[in-house]
C-alpha cells in the first residue's frame, strides 16, 4: 500500500533539520502550525478562547485586531529559511531531491551520547530504522471512480437544465452503500452558479430508495431537497449548507423497526444551515459542531451535540451519555420521559436546563415536529402532536450558559436602540470583561447604562 498513499507528519516541526529527519523516517509532506503562528506575532498567551489576544491574532474584537502586526511575507521568509537549511543538509547527505531522501533510514545513526545514557542506551531502535523492500514514496494515484459516482452518471444528467436555469426538477433513484457523498457534486454545481444564496427552497427534489453510503447529502446547498427511504451510513448531512434532508423507514416496515438506528455516526457534523428530519435513531456524535441546522431525530447515541455552536436540535427520544459536552451555542429540546435520568447523561459543565414556557419558543418547537411528521410520517411525531398539551411539559430545553447570556445582552441593547451589529459587539465585549474581571462585573442595569 505504501506507493498508493502520501504520508504527512507534523508536531513541533520548526527547522530544516526537523524536516530532513521526518523525511528520512518516511514522511513526504510536512505540517507547520505553531512556528508560523509565532512568526505572525503570536506570543503564546494561551488565551485564544477568551477573545483577549494582546497581539490581535485570535480575536474578533476590532480594537484588539488593530494590534496585529503580522504579514504574509514573514511566513514566506521563514519557509525560505527552512527550505535553505533542508537543501544544505541534503547536499551533505548526498541527496538531490526530497523523494530520494524519503525513507532512507540507513543514513541515520544512534548518537554516541544516546548510547551512553543510562536509559536511552537500552532502547532498541532497529524496528524504527528498518529498511523495507519496495516503494518508499507515493507513486500510484488512487482511482476514486468519481466518473462512476451516482451524481455524475445519474443525478446531474437528470437535473442539469434545472441547475443551469434555476427551474424546478424532481427525480428518483435507487441507492446502495457504495454510493458515497451522494448529492455533493450536484450541490457544488449549484454553489458555483448561485453562491451562498443557492436556489429557492425545493427547486431540486431528489428521492432515493435503499441504503446510502457515507456522507449522503454532504455540503448540500439551499434549493436541494433529498428524501431517503431506507437508511444511511455515517456522516449524513456533513457540512449541510442550506439544503434539506429527510430519512424515513420503508412503509412496509413494522413500526417497531423505527426504534432501530436509521443513520450512522457523526451525522450533520459541522453543518451550517438547512433542515433535517430523521425518522428513527442516529448513532454517536450526532450534530457535533452544528452551527445552524434545524434537525429533528427520534433518539441518538453517546456524545450528542458535542461542541455545538448554533442551530436547533429536537430529540424525540433517548440520548446517550456525555450529551452536550463543550456545547457553547444553539439549543437542544429533548423529549424525556424521565428528566432526572436524562440530566444524569448530560455533561453539565457549560449548559443549563430549562422548561419550555415562552409561547413563541413552544410554537417553534411544534413547527419543527409538524415538519418532521410532514416529511417522514413519523408515528412518534404523530403521537406527540396528538397529545401536545401533555407532551410539551416533557421536553427539557438545553441551552449553554454563555449563549443564554449573550442572547439576553443583545436583546437588551437592541431594545436600548443599538443596531444589530452594535448590540452584538457590545454583548461580545461585555462577556469578555466578565471573564477577565468577574469580581468587577456590573449588574445588567448598570451595564446597559454604561
Amino acid at each position: 500500500l505504501r506507493e498508493r498513499v502520501v504520508l504527512e507528519t507534523d508536531g513541533k516541526l520548526m527547522t530544516g533539520r526537523d524536516v530532513v529527519m521526518a523525511a528520512l523516517l518516511g514522511a513526504e509532506e510536512f505540517g507547520f502550525a505553531t512556528a508560523p503562528l509565532v512568526v505572525l506575532g503570536c506570543v503564546m498567551m494561551r488565551a485564544c478562547h477568551l477573545d483577549t489576544c494582546p497581539v490581535g491574532v485570535a480575536t474578533q474584537n476590532p480594537e484588539l485586531r488593530k494590534k496585529f502586526m503580522g504579514d504574509p511575507d514573514h511566513i514566506v521568509n521563514y519557509m525560505l529559511f527552512v527550505a535553505e537549511e533542508v537543501r544544505e543538509l541534503m547536499a551533505r547527505l548526498g541527496f538531490r531531491t526530497v523523494d530520494e531522501m524519503v525513507g532512507r533510514t540507513d543514513v541515520l545513526r544512534v548518537s554516541e551520547r544516546a548510547k551512553a545514557h543510562w536509559k536511552a542506551g537500552q532502547l532498541d531502535l532497529s524496528n524504527l530504522l528498518y529498511q523495507p523492500e519496495g516503494a518508499r514514496t507515493f507513486r500510484t494515484p488512487q482511482n476514486h471512480k468519481i466518473d462512476e459516482s451516482l451524481d455524475i452518471t445519474q443525478i446531474l444528467p437528470a437535473v442539469q437544465s434545472a441547475v443551469e436555469n434555476g427551474t424546478s426538477a424532481e427525480a428518483s433513484f435507487e441507492i446502495r452503500n457504495i454510493n458515497r457523498v451522494t448529492g455533493a457534486i450536484t450541490g457544488s454545481e449549484i454553489s458555483k452558479r448561485y453562491g451562498e444564496e443557492g436556489l429557492p427552497e425545493d427547486t431540486i427534489t431528489l428521492r432515493f430508495t435503499g441504503s446510502a453510503g457515507q456522507s449522503f447529502g454532504a455540503f448540500v446547498p439551499k434549493g436541494m431537497t433529498m428524501y431517503l427511504t431506507g437508511d444511511a451510513n455515517d456522516y449524513i448531512g456533513k457540512g449541510l449548507s442550506g439544503g434539506k434532508i429527510a430519512v424515513k423507514a420503508p412503509d412496509e416496515f413494522n413500526p417497531a423497526f423505527r426504534e432501530n438506528v436509521i443513520v450512522g455516526n457523526v451525522a450533520f457534523y459541522g453543518a451550517t444551515s438547512g433542515e433535517a428530519y430523521i425518522n428513527g435513531l442516529a448513532g454517536e456524535r450526532f450534530a457535533v459542531r452544528n452551527s445552524g441546522v434545524s434537525v429533528v431525530v427520534e433518539g441518538i447515541g453517546d456524545h450528542g451535540c458535542e461542541y455545538m455552536t448554533g442551530g436547533r436540535v429536537a430529540i424525540l427520544g433517548d440520548v446517550g451519555k456525555n450529551f452536550a459536552a463543550g456545547m457553547s451555542g444553539g439549543i437542544a429540546y429533548v423529549y424525556a420521559e424521565d428528566k432526572k435520568a436524562f440530566k444524569r447523561k448530560c455533561n453539565p459543565e457549560m449548559i443549563e436546563f430549562e422548561t419550555l414556557e415562552a409561547p413563541e419558543e413552544i410554537a417553534e418547537l411544534k413547527t419543527m415536529i409538524e415538519n418532521h411528521y410532514r416529511y417522514t410520517e413519523s408515528s412518534k411525531a404523530a403521537s406527540i402532536l396528538d397529545h401536545w398539551e401533555e407532551a410539551v411539559g416533557r421536553f427539557v430545553k438545553v441551552i449553554p450558559k454563555d449563549f443564554k447570556q449573550m442572547i439576553e445582552r443583545i436583546k437588551e441593547q437592541k431594545e436600548a436602540g443599538l443596531s444589530d451589529e452594535e448590540a452584538l459587539m457590545y454583548a461580545f465585549e461585555a462577556g469578555t470583561k466578565q471573564k477577565i474581571e468577574p469580581s468587577a462585573a456590573a449588574s445588567s442595569k448598570e451595564a446597559v447604562a454604561q
